[in-house]
């Protein structure tokens, strides 16, 4: 079996306790995103990953988020960056080199971005929003977005956040400054958008 050539690098997130391990290779389909608050999380069937399971082995990781090329990692508030991120970026590569599953076989997680037939107009256009719009950007700052519902009478919005977006001080002001600004910009019907489990 030939070796994997592994590249990481880190990047920094507006969550002080979040860092984005980018890789040179997908590991998971575009538009996919698999968020593991908890070890047992890693487990569920439908989203199981070995790499999180392992990861959780790191007495400082809380969550872990992991998405196209790249996972994010978010760590308890006594421990510092730079004293464990050598250690991640090693077990990383050695896992990677070592052709270790990312996800197990039958891992499948629904892209909420997909417009269904069934979605009335306006949640086709929120969804077209959040997707074209916001979803890069999360990602960029190494979290998710996804769309959760929408109710027509109060014009409320519901959306998660994932990955260095749970539990961001910063998330708030990112939710109603930009998410709930720009969406109401774009699609009068809505007046407002809020996180669900964040």
């Amino acid at each position: 079996m030939l070796q994997r050539q592994t590249m990481i690098y880190t990047e920094l997130s507006p969550n002080p306790n979040s860092m984005k391990f980018v890789l040179n290779f997908e590991l998971a389909p575009d538009g996919l995103t698999f968020d593991f608050p908890t070890v047992a999380a890693t487990l569920e069937e439908g989203k199981a990953s070995p790499l999180a399971t392992d990861l959780f082995q790191f007495p400082f990781v809380r969550r872990i988020f992991i998405a196209s090329n790249f996972i994010t990692i978010t760590k308890d508030d006594e421990t510092e960056w730079e004293d464990v991120v050598y250690d991640v970026k090693k077990f990383m590569k050695i896992y990677f080199e070592q052709n270790h599953p990312v996800f197990a076989q039958k891992t499948i997680e629904k892209n909420t971005f997909v417009v269904d037939v069934n979605d009335s107009e306006i949640v086709g256009k929120i969804k077209k929003a959040l997707d074209e719009y916001v979803r890069p950007a999360v990602e960029s700052d190494g979290g998710a977005i996804n769309f959760a519902s929408f109710d027509e009478i109060s014009g409320q919005v519901k959306v998660y956040l994932q990955g260095s977006c749970s539990g961001c001080p910063s998330s708030t002001v990112t939710l109603k400054d930009g998410i709930e600004r720009l969406l109401k910009t774009m699609i009068p019907e809505v007046k407002e958008v809020v996180a669900e489990g964040v």
